[in-house]
């Protein structure tokens, strides 16, 4: 195995420069350069934070298996978060790193979730049963099962459920904020 090919392989599909990665291991330039052109090798310990500053380890480094990207999820990898309030289960385990977060919310009748303040990004519903109020900063909309929403997040929101049901929907948050 020729571990600098694999780094700079790494390095190019990370959009990252040789002096950026650099900067993020706290290196040169110069000695990025020489492992990169196999005229060094690096510690066990530089090697673990090249590889970490690139979003992998030694492990996924060093395998020869071709690891494929997982793309379905089943029930028992969804993680959920119960609270007197609703049940949140995250359907894709890890997302955070992705541009996407879907979750699956339960809101029990007369309760709402945390006001969640402005930030970037957008989001999208789908009301799977009951009817929910989606509250934008000083809007209030009626949205019930069958109905979607979408916005973009520069507002406070929240969601309330004030029916005597419970309600069960689909949300959507690009980039990830759950």
């Amino acid at each position: 195995m020729v571990i600098g090919e694999k780094i700079k392989d790494l390095r190019l599909s990370c959009g990252l420069t040789q002096e950026e990665l650099a900067d993020r291991c706290e290196l040169t330039k110069g000695y990025i350069s020489q492992l990169e052109n196999e005229l060094t090798s690096p510690s066990i310990a530089t090697l673990i934070d090249i590889l970490s500053a690139l979003g992998t380890n030694l492990k996924e480094f060093f395998s020869d298996d071709e690891q494929e990207e997982k793309v379905t999820f089943n029930k028992n990898e969804f993680i959920e978060k119960v609270t007197e309030s609703y049940t949140l289960n995250w359907l894709v385990p890890n997302a955070q790193k992705n541009a996407m977060e879907p979750v699956y919310m339960r809101l029990n009748p007369g309760a709402s979730t945390e006001e969640d303040f402005p930030h970037e990004g957008e989001e999208f519903g789908y009301v799977l049963k009951g009817k929910i109020v989606l509250v934008l900063g000083k809007r209030r909309l009626k949205v019930k099962k069958g109905e979607s929403f979408y916005f973009n997040s520069s507002l406070v929101h929240s969601i309330e459920n004030n029916s005597q049901e419970a309600a069960e929907f689909i949300w959507v948050s690009s980039p990830p904020s759950f």
